[in-house]
């Protein structure tokens, strides 16, 4: 009996998986990514339809917060900080939550992304940005609620919102100048001593030029001033691969000081060993 009972369970499992129906979701999710300037945005919401329903006013009551979207919250994520209104708006997450009225709509940044629609308590605390734009009215209704990124420049670019005949628009900017001239005086100064120093590992590590590497190595540690002892470390080892056993000793003697004084116990036996490896010769 109980194998019988086995059995069916089995049977009724197999039969349950096979049986998943798949229907489209009622409000779809869309994810948008917008490269605005040298920033990159990115919206992930759901999209109810009116279907015959009078959205604003109604299906969307006036003066009330509105998780902008359908099902959990829409989200809207910036690469760099951004201006909005004269006021920055951090690098980050947030959840977009709008207040549709008759004439404008507020539309606000809350820092929790977690809640399935409203917070169960609205916490005013965690209202990053808040501001107000005009509401406007479309010459032909639209039956999808659609969030979209638009008139894009180098330097900003509108945070688009439309359903049923009302439009909004807000507009952000971005820190494509700053960004790009930091990228530029960084290229224009040269390579950086942790350039050096991956370059110099990987010469080592593929079996490449290691004497470029120790040149790359060397580098690193002159460009340096902390001189961390995992870039003695590898100059000990590229010295051991050239063949200077006994330059490679006073390396890694150097290396495990260093290593001792930062209480880095990897690199401790790791040096030793080499320095007793390298001694037998």
């Amino acid at each position: 009996m109980k194998n019988i009972l086995i059995a069916f369970a089995i049977i009724i499992a197999n039969f349950t998986i096979e049986a998943q129906v798949k229907t489209p979701q009622a409000s779809p999710r869309a994810i948008i990514n917008q490269t605005v300037g040298l920033t990159q945005v990115e919206i992930n919401y759901s999209r109810p339809s009116a279907r015959g329903r009078a959205v604003f006013g109604n299906l969307i009551p006036f003066g009330k917060v509105w998780r902008t979207g359908a099902n959990e919250n829409t989200t809207i994520s910036f690469s760099d900080d951004v201006v909005i209104d004269g006021k920055t708006l951090k690098k980050g997450k947030y959840a977009l939550y709008t207040v549709p009225k008759i004439e404008s709509w507020d539309i606000i940044f809350y820092s929790t992304t977690d809640n399935w629609g409203n917070p169960e308590v609205w916490n005013e605390a965690n209202v990053i940005l808040r501001t107000t734009v005009k509401e406007e009215t479309l010459p032909k209704p639209v039956e999808t609620f659609t969030i979209g990124i638009s008139n894009l420049d180098n330097n900003f670019a509108n945070l688009e919102m439309y359903w049923e005949s009302s439009y909004v628009a807000l507009k952000f900017d971005v820190p494509t100048q700053k960004t790009a001239m930091a990228s530029i005086e960084k290229a224009l100064a040269g390579p950086t001593a942790g350039d050096y120093f991956s370059a110099a590992q990987f010469l080592y590590q593929s079996n490449g030029d290691n004497a470029k590497a120790l040149v790359y190595v060397n580098k690193a540690l002159d460009m340096n001033q902390d001189k961390p002892f995992f870039y003695y470390r590898l100059k000990s080892l590229i010295q051991a691969k050239l063949g200077d056993k006994k330059g490679a000793i006073e390396t890694a003697k150097i290396s495990l000081a260093s290593a001792e004084k930062a209480k880095n116990q990897d690199y401790v036996k790791m040096n030793k060993e080499s320095i007793a490896e390298w001694s037998k010769n």
